[in-house]
C-alpha cells in the first residue's frame, strides 16, 4: 500500500485550519498542522512533507517570511499560499519568492483539489544554482561553482580576488569537499588561463616516481628510462601546476620542491641542464600542515612558500544550504550521461539527503546521486531511490554508532542495521512507523531484522 502524501497545513485561523484538514484529509493525504510561520518552519525541519498548504497573514511569523525558510532548506517544497486579502503586489511577491501557487479566500475546493494533485505529482527544484551563475559569470566563470552558503559565498569571493595574481595558493579541507574544482576555479579565472593546467597526486606515487613525474628524466637515467622525458612542471610551463596531497611528499622531495618556488629551475632526474619554468603553483591537502610540521613530516620553509595564500573548503556538513543546489547539479549531469529523463527530487528525497552528515562530502554526494538515477524507475527521485546508509533523524546521523568518522564499519549491511536501529528507537519501538520512516514495508523491515539477528 503506498504511503499518503503529507501535507502541511498552517493558518491561524482554528475553525479554518480544522476545516481545512476535514476537506483536504478526505482526500486521502496526510495531514500535519501548524498553527503559525514559526510552527511550520520547524516542523518541516523535523519531518518531510509533499506540500505545505499556508496562509499569508500570521500574528509571529507571516506567510511569506515561512515560505522564504522553507524554501532555503528544501527548495523541493511545493508551498500553496491562501488569504483573504488578495492583491496583485502580494501574489507577485509570494510568486517571485517561489511559492507554487496563490488562493484567495473563501477558497474554490475543486481548484484547491487540482492544486495539490498537479503539485505533489509535479515538484521540482528550483535552479538556484543557475541563477547565480547568471549574476556573477559576468566578471567570473562559474560554471564549476556550486553554492549559495554563506562559506561558499566568502569563498567566491576570494577567488575573485586572488585568480588574477600570480602568487601561490594553499588550499584545505577534508577529502571530497572540492579542492580540485577551486584549484581549477583559480586557473580558469586568471591570467594564465590559456595556458596548461597540470594536475597531479602527490600520494600517488612513490617518492622516485614523483620526482621522475614531477621533473622529467633523460634517457638511461634509471632501468626502463628508454628515451627523454619531460616533466610536469616544464609541462604545465605558462600555465599552473596543481599538486594534491601535497603533504604525503617526502621530506627529500620537499627539498626539491622549495627549489622550484624559489629558483624558479628544475632539473631533469639524471641530467645536469638546468631549465627555467614559469609556472603558478596551487597545492592542497587535507592535514594539518603546522601539525606536519609539529610531527617532523613536513618542512616548515616550504609550508610559508605554499601558504602565501591559503583557502579552505569547508566540509559539506557545515554548509548545507548547498546539498540542494548539489543534487540538482547531479541529476542533471547524469540523467543526460545516462539517457534517462529524471526530472527532480521528491521533498522525501530531498529531505533525506538534508539530514545526512555526508562524511564523504560532496564526492560522496555525486556518487549517491549518480546511484540513484541509474537505479530510478520514475522520473522523479524518491526516498526508495536514495540508499538507506542515508538514515532519517538529526542532521549529524550518518556516522555509526559508537564510532567515529574516520574508523566506523562502513559496509552497506553495517550502515544499513544501524540505520534501523536508529530509526526504531526515534519511532519508540514501533515497527509500523519505523517501517513508514524507512520507506519500506513492514513486512520487509520484518526480515531485515530478522536478517541482522535484532528480534
Amino acid at each position: 500500500m503506498q504511503a499518503k502524501n503529507a501535507i502541511l497545513i498552517v493558518d491561524d485561523d482554528l475553525a479554518h485550519r480544522t476545516m481545512l484538514r476535514t476537506l483536504v484529509g478526505g482526500w486521502g493525504y496526510d495531514i500535519a498542522e501548524a498553527d503559525d510561520g514559526d510552527t511550520a518552519i520547524r516542523l518541516v525541519r523535523e519531518r518531510p512533507f509533499d506540500l505545505v498548504l499556508m496562509d499569508i497573514r500570521m500574528l509571529r511569523v507571516s506567510g511569506i517570511e515561512a515560505l522564504e525558510e522553507i524554501k532555503a532548506y528544501n527548495p523541493a517544497i511545493p508551498i500553496l499560499l491562501m488569504t483573504a486579502f488578495a492583491s496583485v503586489e502580494t501574489a507577485v511577491e509570494a510568486l517571485k519568492k517561489g511559492a507554487y501557487d496563490y488562493l484567495t479566500k473563501p477558497l474554490d475546493f475543486d481548484k484547491l483539489r487540482l492544486i495539490l494533485t498537479r503539485a505533489v505529482e509535479h515538484t521540482r527544484l528550483k535552479e538556484e544554482n543557475r541563477l547565480l551563475r547568471e549574476t556573477l559569470g559576468v566578471r567570473f566563470d562559474l560554471k564549476n561553482f556550486i553554492g549559495r552558503s554563506a562559506a561558499m559565498t566568502r569563498l567566491l569571493d576570494t577567488l575573485t580576488q586572488v585568480a588574477p595574481a600570480e602568487a601561490t595558493v594553499l588550499v584545505t579541507g577534508d577529502s571530497g569537499t572540492g579542492k580540485e574544482m577551486v584549484a581549477g576555479l583559480i586557473h580558469a579565472n586568471s591570467p594564465r588561463r590559456d595556458g596548461p593546467f597540470v594536475k597531479i597526486n602527490c600520494a600517488a606515487l612513490t617518492e622516485t616516481l614523483l620526482e621522475s613525474e614531477l621533473f622529467g628524466h633523460e634517457k638511461g637515467s634509471f632501468t626502463g628510462a628508454d628515451r627523454r622525458r619531460e616533466g610536469r612542471v616544464r609541462q604545465a610551463d605558462g600555465g599552473t601546476l596543481f599538486l594534491d596531497e601535497v603533504s604525503e611528499m617526502s621530506l627529500g622531495m620537499q627539498v626539491k620542491l622549495l627549489r622550484v618556488l624559489q629558483e624558479r629551475e628544475i632539473t631533469r632526474v639524471g641530467g645536469e641542464e638546468v631549465i627555467k619554468v614559469d609556472v603558478r603553483l596551487i597545492a592542497a591537502t587535507n592535514r594539518d600542515l603546522q601539525q606536519e610540521i609539529a610531527a617532523g613530516r613536513f618542512r616548515e620553509d616550504l609550508f610559508y612558500r605554499l601558504n602565501v595564500i591559503a583557502l579552505h573548503v569547508p566540509p559539506l556538513s557545515e554548509r548545507r544550504e548547498d546539498i540542494p543546489l548539489l543534487a540538482e547539479r547531479f541529476r542533471e549531469d547524469f540523467a543526460q550521461k545516462n539517457r534517462k529523463e529524471i526530472k527532480g527530487f521528491t521533498p522525501q528525497a530531498m529531505d533525506r539527503l538534508l539530514k545526512y552528515a555526508w562524511p564523504g562530502n560532496v564526492r560522496e554526494l555525486m556518487n549517491a546521486v549518480e546511484r540513484a538515477v541509474v537505479l530510478a524507475r520514475t522520473p522523479y527521485l524518491d526516498v526508495a531511490d536514495v540508499p538507506l546508509l542515508i538514515p532519517e533523524g538529526d542532521a549529524g546521523a550518518g556516522v555509526a554508532a559508537g564510532g567515529s568518522a574516520g574508523t566506523e564499519d562502513t559496509s552497506l549491511e553495517a550502515v544499513e542495521r544501524d540505520t534501523i536501529l536508529r530509526t526504531l528507537e526515534a519511532a519508540g519501538g514501533n515497527k509500523s512507523e519505523a517501517a513508514r520512516r524507512l520507506g519500506i514495508t513492514r513486512r520487509t523491515l520484518h526480515l531485515k531484522l530478522k536478517k541482522y539477528g535484532m528480534m
